[in-house]
């Protein structure tokens, strides 16, 4: 395993984005649609669409790179995607520069966007430095053959929201 970023990311209306080559990020409503999962839009080809709890601030999250499949660990909400890469990628809050450019040479990846802390980080709103975002995120990848999106932990309130009432899926 080894460790792509570490730190804080920038998220405002609860979003970040990974995207690849030349791929811009994608609309929401069009990052779900067909999924089961409303935390990891993966519907545009080379791009992943992932979703936090807190809405406006500074969220820890850290971006991880495998040769295979880990465990599930102690994460509250756990769902996986399919990434196709279209060239380096590139981690992002909303609407800001990568925080993390990387390689993807596989032909395709598993992606599990994990997060605990959701409710809370829905709660707060707002993080900051004297408010400090309750959420963290993990973004874990590994090479895989493309297969659909899952939802592995469902636990929150707030993540259950975005699953069943998210944005559109159709």
């Amino acid at each position: 395993m080894r460790v792509l970023f570490d730190g804080l990311v920038f998220t405002s209306y609860a979003q970040m984005t990974l995207t690849t080559g030349m791929v811009e990020p994608p609309i929401p409503d069009v990052a779900f649609i067909g999924q089961e999962n409303g935390l990891c839009g993966a519907t545009v080809s080379g791009a992943l669409f992932l979703i936090t709890g807190t809405h406006t601030g500074w969220v820890p999250v850290r971006v991880s790179l495998w040769d295979e499949a880990p465990g599930l660990g102690e994460w509250e909400e756990v769902v996986e995607a399919s990434l196709v890469p279209a060239g380096e990628a590139g981690f992002a809050g909303w609407a800001d520069d990568p925080v993390v450019r990387f390689d993807l040479p596989a032909p395709s990846y598993r992606a599990r966007w994990n997060a605990r802390g959701m409710d809370v980080g829905h709660a707060q709103s707002n993080a900051d430095a004297e408010h400090p975002a309750p959420d963290s995120y993990e973004l874990m990848l590994w090479p895989a053959p493309h297969s659909a999106d899952a939802i592995l932990r469902r636990t929150a309130a707030q993540a259950a929201y975005w699953h069943d009432e998210g944005f559109t899926r159709r």
